[in-house]
């Protein structure tokens, strides 16, 4: 359209010059004036369309911003979703257990609903769960067990099972023994029967020599002397004698 323009200008140009030459040509002056309306329409055309498209720049760019600044949904542990589950690429609904990953690049871990396994999804594998969700549990892609191999994990079941009841049953009866002990060492301390080792005393002592023996408290012997270390002296004799 700009050449258009240039093209309507050069030709009035051209006529106004023949004008100057033959100002009474009714011809010319009718051509004169046909090209000052299409400068003028010409103008007006281009005037607007460029106003078009500054309008539709700036609102392209507002729409840019409004997207921009529109902020996300933010995502965290225990939030219900829709998850696209890996191994039919449909959405289930699910519950996030933990949140990862940069701010840019998001890694949820999800549980689907029905299904106990955890899942790793991006962003764009999760989206919030309309109020009117059917809730259809995933179809697992696990092996069903055989039977032989259903009657083996009983069996292992039962087994750890009974582990378990026999730690119980002895830690219940260490802690029986240890009350019963304790109830015993109590009332001893009431009649006036000291135990070693129960009110804080240790059953061995030592003599305040160092060099003493241990003895044991309640034995009924007393501590062991301590033997004095002599130089042997031997008799003289006469060899005369011998």
């Amino acid at each position: 359209m700009d050449a258009d323009l240039e093209t309507y200008q050069v030709q009035l140009s051209q006529v106004d010059l023949a004008i100057s030459s033959d100002p009474d040509n009714a011809e010319l002056v009718s051509l004169r004036s046909e090209l000052k309306e299409l400068v003028e329409l010409t103008k007006s055309a281009i005037a607007a369309q460029a106003e078009a498209a500054s309008s539709k720049a700036e609102s392209s760019s507002s729409s840019r911003k409004k997207d921009a600044s529109a902020p996300t949904h933010s995502w965290s542990a225990g939030d219900e979703c829709l998850a696209k589950y890996s191994s039919d690429g449909q959405w289930y609904p699910a519950r996030i257990t933990s949140v990862g990953g940069s701010a840019d690049n998001r890694v949820y871990s999800v549980v689907f609903k029905g299904y106990n396994s955890t899942e790793l999804v991006k962003s764009s594998e999760i989206k919030s769960m309309p109020a009117n969700h059917a809730f259809v549990t995933p179809v697992s892609n696990k092996r069903k067990l055989t039977k032989a191999e259903e009657e083996e994990r009983e069996k292992k079941k039962k087994k750890n099972e009974k582990k378990v009841e026999a730690k119980a049953a002895k830690a219940k009866e260490q802690t029986a023994k240890q009350a019963t002990w304790q109830k015993f060492a109590k009332k001893s301390e009431k009649k006036g029967v000291h135990i070693a080792g129960v009110a804080g005393t240790s059953i061995f002592k030592t003599p305040d020599n160092p060099l003493g023996r241990v003895g044991v408290t309640g034995s009924g012997k007393g501590m062991t002397e301590v033997a004095t270390q002599a130089k042997h002296k031997f008799a003289s004799r006469d060899e005369d004698n011998l």
